[in-house]
């Protein structure tokens, strides 16, 4: 009996940490990497897609071979505005290049012309990168948010299994999952909103930013789930809240976000 609970929080465990590597790497705010061939063999790097509006902004090329230079191209995005270049300067044998920074929800796009020996390597030009920028969460909001997150989404895998193991004492962890949810997503989730991108909540019915579109789904079902748990056990309810919370965390973080206006200083979402 209590092999097949260690087993079961082991099994939570694996599911939840895959789970958010997952929705973490597919999202359009991970970093994006390249590899390009130099007469030294194959050099691998990565470019970002989200920065601190609060801080400056570098491309850089870390290890880069000794004969490759180049230039950044950027622009505002979106829009068609014109595009400006900067050249990147070699520091402790670091390629890298100085983009202004722009305000919270503000974008850019850019992409790299590198040279080496005379031969052009064009890197993102026919898709360049796009680069979000936020303000700057404390991490004592931060911290308690994706804990939150992530423990929830422990919690309510747990309920699965649990639940598939016909055990009953599956609706005390529901139970937790459901307070980590509420606390993570509805309490701390917009602030770190306000303090990212200058609102509180910018999903359904404000806008269609997808993050939060889809913690609202979660915290519906879960609620629901909660109360048809609360004193009697409805099973099957309850794995149809996991099943959502599941799905949900398998759309990719920072999907359909906050997006600024160029020309009119607006934030708006589902971009």
């Amino acid at each position: 009996m209590k092999n097949k609970t260690f087993l079961a929080f082991i099994l939570g465990a694996t599911i939840t940490i895959s789970a958010a590597i997952y929705q973490r790497i597919t999202g359009p705010t991970y970093p994006k990497t390249f590899k390009i061939e130099t007469s030294l063999g194959e050099y691998k790097f990565k470019l970002k897609r989200s920065q601190n509006s609060t801080k400056d902004f570098y491309v850089e090329l870390p290890k880069a071979p000794e004969n490759l230079n180049g230039v950044v191209y950027y622009r505002v995005y979106p829009g068609n505005f014109k595009w400006d270049s900067v050249e990147l300067q070699k520091e402790n044998n670091v390629l890298k290049a100085l983009l202004p920074s722009q305000p919270a929800a503000g974008k850019l796009e850019y992409f790299l012309v590198l040279k080496e020996n005379g031969r052009e390597i064009k890197v993102a030009e026919d898709e360049p990168v796009i680069i979000r920028f936020k303000g700057d969460v404390p991490a004592v909001i931060m911290i308690p948010h994706v804990l939150f997150m992530f423990f929830a989404m422990f919690f309510s895998n747990l309920t699965g299994i649990l639940i598939l193991l016909k055990k009953d004492n599956y609706r005390k962890y529901l139970k937790i999952a459901f307070v980590l949810l509420v606390l993570g997503g509805a309490v701390l989730g917009p602030i770190v909103q306000k303090y990212a991108f200058g609102h509180y909540w910018t999903g359904w019915p404000m806008g269609e930013d997808l993050t939060d579109n889809k913690t609202l789904i979660a915290l519906i079902a879960f609620l629901i789930a909660f109360i048809a748990n609360f004193k009697k056990q409805r099973p099957k309810i309850a794995f149809a809240a996991v099943l959502i919370l599941f799905l949900v965390y398998m759309i990719p973080h920072s999907m359909r976000g906050s997006e600024r206006n160029p020309e009119t200083g607006e934030i708006v979402t589902g971009k």
